[in-house]
């Protein structure tokens, strides 16, 4: 089972088709709108659990489906970023429930294989625009809390995005120690 999730960490790794439309740097942020790509994803939610608990919990769900664990035991391959949906309290603090998600990769997309683990839903996604600022490192929940407050500043109030979810996005495999890429995304109303 390793061998499966490991090829498909390893392959090539494909990305959410995504364009930028404008870049920002306001009070040391620097943040991007870009307009991404609808589409089929998978999906896993986790509740009653810290953001990082259910979210690894979320990631090993569906690293198992594409390496192969779904009705056409076939590895699909890695789509980046892994979308973590978050649903902030009025403090900013995260509450105990998150939505994990992956885009199915392009090949798949028309047709994707059945999940063999029934809490993962396929789902189909409009496009949507959204703002964004990146950070390094091994992200954890009160980084993305953090880079959420510093994005909502840094927006301020001329701009109109969803309140109620926010999501946080991390690109790389876990064994890359390095130039690690992880985001914070507020989807535009």
């Amino acid at each position: 089972m390793f061998g499966m999730i490991r090829n498909s960490l390893f392959g090539s790794v494909e990305g959410w088709p995504c364009q930028v439309l404008s870049r920002g740097e306001k009070e040391e942020v620097t943040y991007e709108e870009r307009t991404c790509e609808g589409g089929k994803f998978a999906t896993v939610e986790v509740a009653g659990k810290q953001f990082d608990e259910a979210s690894k919990e979320a990631v090993l769900k569906l690293l198992k489906y594409v390496g192969g664990t779904n009705d056409k035991e076939v590895g699909m391959g890695m789509t980046a970023p892994v979308s973590i949906t978050a649903f902030p309290d009025e403090d900013g603090s995260l509450q105990q429930k998150v939505k994990v998600s992956l885009r199915i990769p392009s090949q798949y997309q028309d047709n994707p294989p059945r999940p063999g683990d029934e809490s993962i839903q396929i789902e189909e996604r409009e496009g949507m625009t959204i703002y964004s600022t990146q950070f390094g490192g091994y992200a954890k929940e009160e980084d993305y809390v953090n880079y959420a407050a510093k994005l909502r500043s840094a927006l301020g109030s001329e701009a109109a995005y969803r309140k109620d979810f926010y999501l946080c996005n991390g690109y790389d495999p876990p064994m890359k120690p390095y130039w690690r890429r992880n985001e914070v995304w507020f989807v535009k109303e």
